[in-house]
């Protein structure tokens, strides 16, 4: 089996690292655990060194909820380590530790590390990126680890967290159906894969097909489970100036959070809900730290370059969701909006479901356009794009492109109008580099 492309986002030092790395890409997968645990074992089994751990699964709202848990843990005074995947920019947004973003010179040397280690052996970069991330949290001091699985769960390179602290599964819908299965209980199978013997699970709103695998794996593994409206409750007040949360633990009242759209309260609620059930000791200040999270290329508002390009008064949005679950909530979200027109500027993934994302979204765009960026890893055409919004997109053909023909047909006194780049977290990426955007 050839090696897969890295992509052009893993550059410099540890760029040279991973492409050498991807050279020994498995020419079998065999869908197991048993390289990484090999590996893992000869650096000292790191995965088992690490601060307490949350494993967080699911198909949408992974680092949203992984946000909210870092946003609380640190407002409640907590070191905290976060690995998530993918990145947007540079491979080191991967992996935050102790509250900061690994520098390149220290992921670097703990990649040299894992390679002489190696010896050779076959290996794939998303393995030899989970051993360094789990090196990376042993190594420093921490009250919590948050870990984002990679894809699915059962096989998930990060499935090796023998005895987390708390598993969370968040909305599951369609994606990735080459390797987690064809069907939404398929899928929740794959993903229901973390929980683990006694360690409770916690989940948000479920299809019912998807909360009944989930139900019966935690009964399965006698874990306790927690069900949004069943087990946790968090709703708007009155006045929709806050929230309210309640489990057997007690109310709390809440800001309302930091991400945007009404699908994030229930990224809150699963996040409080997942540190309750661990029964980790979060101080009470801790609760109101979800007005903090913050998650690039998660309805973020840019104000950068691209941003410049729009007439005055007009909003510049982007979002990484790329699969149709994303795009009826990005729906939700058009619908919150309807105070003025919003245009999209779509670009896609070529192994992504254009006609699913696209299905919600026809009827409430004022406009889209259909992008392929020279840097978008496994870029779509944008004339797959166009075709499967059924012709009513336009080829911008680029994101200057586009937003320059949307600012040139609306010309600088045009009424306020939104417009958000979406479909996909590589043309996120992208998009941020361009803006001129740099992480925290």
């Amino acid at each position: 089996m050839k090696a897969p492309a890295l992509g052009p986002e893993f550059v410099g030092r540890t760029g040279q690292i991973l492409e050498r790395l991807n050279r020994l890409y498995p020419a079998l997968i065999d869908l197991s655990l048993t390289r990484l645990e090999t590996l893992l074992g000869r650096l000292g089994h790191p995965e088992r060194h690490m601060p307490p751990v949350v494993h967080v699964a699911g198909t949408n709202g992974k680092g949203s909820t992984c946000a909210f848990m870092r946003a609380i843990a640190e407002a409640a005074g907590w070191r905290v380590h976060v690995l998530t995947s993918p990145h947007l920019v540079h491979v080191t947004e991967r992996f935050r530790i102790a509250g900061q973003i690994v520098s390149e010179h220290e992921l670097a040397a703990v990649l040299e590390e894992i390679e002489q280690v190696n010896a050779g052996a076959p290996i794939t970069v998303f393995e030899v990126l989970t051993a360094a991330g789990f090196m990376l949290c042993a190594r420093h001091p921490a009250d919590l680890t948050i870990v984002e699985v990679g894809l699915g769960g059962r096989f998930d390179a990060t499935n090796v967290i023998q005895r987390p602290a708390a598993c969370a599964i968040t909305a599951i819908s369609m994606d990735h159906e080459a390797f987690l299965g064809d069907t939404l209980a398929a899928i929740a199978g794959e993903k229901a894969g973390i929980i683990k013997h006694g360690v409770p699970v916690a989940t948000g709103r479920q299809p019912a097909e998807v909360m009944d695998v989930i139900a019966r794996t935690a009964q399965a593994q006698a874990a306790p489970l927690w069900r949004r409206d069943r087990e946790w409750f968090i709703d708007p007040t009155p006045q929709g100036t806050g929230l309210r949360y309640r489990d057997a633990h007690g109310t709390l009242a809440l800001p309302l959070p930091g991400l945007r759209g009404a699908h994030q309260i229930d990224n809150a609620g699963l996040a409080i809900a997942t540190l309750r059930a661990s029964g980790l000791p979060v101080p009470a200040q801790g609760w109101a730290g979800i007005a903090q999270a913050r998650w690039p290329a998660r309805m973020q508002r840019l104000s950068g370059h691209l941003a410049a390009l729009l007439p005055a008064g007009w909003e510049l949005w982007l979002d990484g969701g790329h699969n149709p679950g994303a795009g009826h909530v990005l729906a939700q979200v058009m619908d919150e909006w309807a105070d003025r027109p919003t245009h999209l500027v779509i670009g896609m993934k070529q192994t992504k479901d254009a006609t699913g994302f696209l299905a919600p979204l026809l009827p409430r765009a004022a406009s889209i356009q259909a992008v392929a960026e020279e840097g978008q890893h496994l870029a779509q055409p944008v004339a797959e794009i166009v075709a499967a919004s059924g012709g009513r997109a336009t080829a911008g053909p680029t994101l200057h492109a586009a937003l320059g023909h949307l600012a040139g047909k609306a010309g600088p006194d045009a009424p306020p109008a939104r417009v958000i780049i979406c479909g996909s977290l590589y043309l996120a990426g992208v998009a941020l580099q361009h803006d001129g955007w740099q992480p925290d």
